[in-house]
């Protein structure tokens, strides 16, 4: 179960533990709305073909939001992979 390994740890800890996973994901499923939603130049989803017709501005934007939503998703990785998964490995 995720958090088991926090436990032991002070409850300031444990907040702060949680608020990070919170707001990794938070940044992750704003990303990923913005990316395929919001700045989509008249295109739901992947852009395919449309992708030569949206302003160069909109692209950029859009291009910025994905890799935001990249880097989010890989401190996610990150830091459940140090905090959850390496401890539960090196217990074995």
């Amino acid at each position: 179960m995720l958090g088991s390994l926090t436990k032991g740890l002070p409850v300031p800890i444990q907040i702060i533990h949680w608020v990070i996973i919170v707001n990794l994901l938070i940044q992750c499923l704003y990303g990923s709305y913005m990316v395929f939603f919001v700045v989509t130049g008249g295109h739901t989803g992947p852009l395919g073909d449309a992708a030569n017709k949206i302003p160069f501005e909109l692209m950029m934007t859009r291009r910025l939001y994905a890799s935001e939503t990249w880097i989010a998703i890989s401190g996610l990785s990150l830091y459940l992979g140090m905090t959850e998964i390496l401890p539960r490995i090196l217990r074995k």
